[in-house]
């Protein structure tokens, strides 16, 4: 008869949970798995940023690169307005640039390469860089159309044959980058510079 008695106890004592330690319970879960969630949609957002500055930063890379490389080269350089075919400095900046590109071969003197920053989609989109490889007609796109520039300009010193500063182009940028996908964007400052291989005597 104890002995039953005993067992009856034991089996009351192991019902389970009750109806408020179910509900702390399922509290505490909740509380967590909304921290939790939190912090994983930052990192994915942060993730989201870091691969559209990535390719905002290779896209330059490789547009600043091409025209350096393509600007060192070349020759007769032209900065701003005016007659693309006569050398122009502009040590205050401007948004065109035109220079004689290298030519080993039987090449037309006067063919010229031109890079324009397009404020109000006039050559190839608004704020982008456009580039003509005929003398400034058929301008296309260079960089890549998530890239918001807000200023790119050119500055360029000792044009003048015969001076003794050698041809130097200085190229600013500066702009946001972002994806589609992406709510925040990231600010970019970006300098280059190029100096003309032909010397200047």
């Amino acid at each position: 008869m104890a002995k039953g008695k005993r067992q009856k106890a034991r089996v009351r004592n192991e019902r389970g949970f009750t109806l408020v330690e179910m509900i702390v319970a399922v509290g505490l879960f909740a509380v967590v798995m909304l921290v939790s969630t939190a912090a994983l949609l930052a990192l994915v957002g942060a993730n989201r940023k870091a691969h559209a500055l990535q390719s905002v930063m290779n896209n330059f890379s490789i547009a600043l690169d091409g025209m350096v490389r393509s600007i060192r080269m070349g020759s007769e350089y032209h900065c701003g307005s005016g007659d693309i075919t006569a050398t122009q400095s502009c040590e205050l900046g401007s948004t065109k640039f035109a220079f004689k590109p290298f030519c080993e071969g039987d090449c037309d003197p006067l063919e010229r390469w031109v890079y324009v920053y397009d404020t109000n989609g006039t050559f190839c989109g608004q704020g982008r860089l456009c580039k003509s490889e005929n003398n400034g007609g058929n301008y296309y796109a260079v960089t890549a159309g998530d890239v918001a520039i807000e200023d790119f300009t050119f500055y360029v010193v000792g044009t003048t044959r015969g001076d003794t500063t050698q041809p130097k182009v200085v190229i600013a940028v500066s702009g946001t980058a972002g994806g589609t996908n992406v709510k925040t964007t990231t600010s970019f400052s970006i300098q280059a510079t190029a100096v003309q291989r032909i010397l200047d005597i």
